[in-house]
């Protein structure tokens, strides 16, 4: 079976120069700028190519990328260096069992996975665990990505259903936090080559108590 590694790293690397999801800000996190100026910290898990961490440093958080492409960091890191933005860039494997270390449990106050449906139920469940450890106390996880009805349209996202959200997902894996907003709906993205269609969309805010 395919690394993840192995995998992103032809994808990415196969856009060439081009950057494969674009290089502005998902819409769902953008339009939420006014929200996430009440913390200072940020990490953006499985970042890619770098579009959300620099947005994320452009609003004056501090930002964290973890991403287990080298090639999307390289881009990532030119992106940043383009648009003159401090980024702690991390070449890490988010659903390695000791993921995050301990120096990043409890220590952000936005935790970003934006488009992250690359596994099933069951690893799923990891990487939410391992998002919630990131976390501080009060601080809040905003997640974007596909519900199954997306699977009509195939302008983006896993051809595999098990990998797409619902709401009923999302409220049993967050059931212990705060739901601050939860939002299914259609709307028409561009976001590079990768992301160009009418789409099935899902957003969450959830707080950690």
């Amino acid at each position: 079976m395919i690394s993840q590694e192995t995998r992103w790293n032809k994808r990415y690397g196969d856009a060439g120069d081009d950057y494969l999801f674009g290089t502005e800000a998902n819409c769902f996190l953008a339009h939420r700028a006014g929200l996430l100026r009440n913390g200072r910290s940020a990490v953006s898990v499985a970042d890619g190519e770098g579009r959300n961490s620099v947005w994320l440093a452009e609003q004056g958080l501090e930002v964290t990328a973890v991403e287990i492409s080298p090639v999307a960091v390289e881009k990532a890191r030119r992106l940043a260096a383009g648009r003159k933005q401090a980024i702690r860039f991390l070449l890490a494997d988010m659903l390695a069992p000791d993921w995050p270390p301990a120096p990043m449990h409890n220590a952000f106050d936005w935790v970003i996975g934006v488009f992250i449906q690359f596994v099933g139920a069951a690893e799923r469940v990891r990487q939410f665990a391992a998002m919630k450890q990131l976390a501080r106390p009060g601080g809040r996880i905003l997640l974007h990505g596909y519900t199954p009805k997306q699977l009509d349209y195939g302008t983006g996202g896993p051809s595999t259903v098990e990998n797409l959200y619902t709401r009923e997902i999302l409220l049993e894996a967050f059931a212990d936090w705060e739901i601050e907003e939860l939002v299914d709906y259609e709307d028409d993205i561009t976001e590079g080559m990768g992301h160009k269609g009418h789409s099935a969309l899902i957003g969450l805010i959830a707080r950690k108590p």
